[in-house]
């Protein structure tokens, strides 16, 4: 024991000793917080719109309020021609354009039916769906309501509405960030327990003081603790200073149980301490370590859900999610926050992560040769 507390202090140590190591801990973290929260963002309350009105009635022009009225629309005026709504399109200046034309309203009029051409950028094929949705959403409240005031209804009948009131579970406001502020939380605490781990240990290899250690009596699983256990700690201190910033700076929600929150990391913890063991028992230099890390983090973190739902992804993509520790971590930390989930709900990510951990740090622990 009093071998294992010596390490632990010589690693503590060291880490605030090293200046490049501590502002990453400390300073970046809050940095990336509070810029990827706004930047990581899918709403769209910016999409630039053009008109090609051929018709010049009162009919596409209060259309055209419609759009503009909307906090999603940005008007971009009018136009006469199809060539220069196309022309705004090439040359980026809008995202939509809206087609009228000759004869839409007397045709909406005589033959009870119309059609309206929109031309939507579709090089980001998400932004372009929402477009469309929104889009559509405005057409189809417009279609409504033009239907009941030319139609009209006798005096004596009575015009039946059906209301419909949304109510919005877990995120009522559709506040963009709450969604993604716990998934930047999860990719920090996994940047200080896979990454810096991984670096961590290959700079003892360049230094050349792995190679005193070894010589030493010092047992491999002393050195392993003394190693994995500090960034440990650190990582959960990080957890714990990212929710105090999210809900003091930004309203996040805590619904769940912390203790269960922060019992879950700490198997995660594990797994991810596990896989930057691993990594750097395959790497000789920082920057070999640096590329492997890089490219396992950025395939875990696009296939973890941060966006997009992992149950819209093809079905091979799901079964081979089965080994992304960010795809468990993701799902949970927003269930518990975000919808006050119980370890009863999240009982098979538990176990999964369990095994997960126990089967990653048996392998890395293997993998890793001390001399004697």
């Amino acid at each position: 024991m009093r071998i294992l507390i010596s390490i632990l202090r010589k690693e503590f140590i060291q880490i605030f000793r090293n200046k490049v190591m501590l502002p990453f801990i400390f300073i970046v973290p809050i940095i990336q917080m509070v810029v990827l929260v706004f930047a990581a963002n899918l709403e769209m309350k910016e999409i630039r719109f053009y008109t090609v009105d051929l018709d010049l009635s009162e009919t596409s022009r209060k259309l055209r309020y419609e759009f503009s009225a909307s906090p999603f629309f940005r008007d971009q005026g009018t136009g006469f021609s199809l060539d220069e709504g196309e022309e705004m399109l090439l040359r980026d200046k809008a995202d939509l354009v809206l087609v009228f034309d000759e004869g839409f309203e007397e045709k909406l009029r005589k033959e009870n039916h119309s059609s309206i051409q929109l031309l939507i950028n579709a090089i980001n094929s998400a932004k372009a769906g929402l477009v469309n949705a929104y889009s559509e959403a405005i057409i189809r409240d417009f279609n409504q309501d033009v239907r009941l005031e030319w139609l009209g209804l006798p005096a004596f009948e009575a015009i039946e509405n059906i209301d419909v009131s949304y109510s919005y579970w877990y995120n009522p406001e559709l506040n963009y960030k709450i969604y993604m502020l716990p998934a930047i939380l999860v990719i920090l605490v996994t940047i200080i327990g896979m990454f810096l781990t991984a670096m961590n240990l290959v700079r003892e290899k360049e230094m050349g003081t792995a190679e005193q250690i070894n010589v030493t009596p010092i047992r491999k699983f002393h050195f392993i603790i003394g190693k994995l256990l500090p960034f440990w700690v650190i990582a959960l201190f990080e957890l714990a200073f990212g929710l105090t910033i999210g809900k003091i700076f930004f309203g996040l929600p805590i619904l769940g149980n912390l203790a269960l929150l922060f019992g879950f990391a700490s198997i995660y913890l594990m797994a991810v301490l596990g896989i930057g063991l691993l990594l750097s028992t395959f790497s000789e230099t920082q920057q070999q370590v640096m590329f492997l890390a890089f490219f396992f983090m950025l395939t875990f973190v696009l296939m973890s859900g941060i966006f997009t739902p992992v149950e819209s992804m093809p079905v091979w993509a799901q079964k081979v999610n089965i080994v992304n520790p960010f795809a468990y971590f993701m799902r949970v930390i927003r269930m518990i926050l975000l919808k006050g989930s119980g370890f009863h709900d999240i009982r098979h990510e538990f176990v999964s992560m369990f095994i997960y951990a126990v089967s990653i740090l048996s392998l890395s622990v293997w993998r890793y040769r001390k001399i004697h």
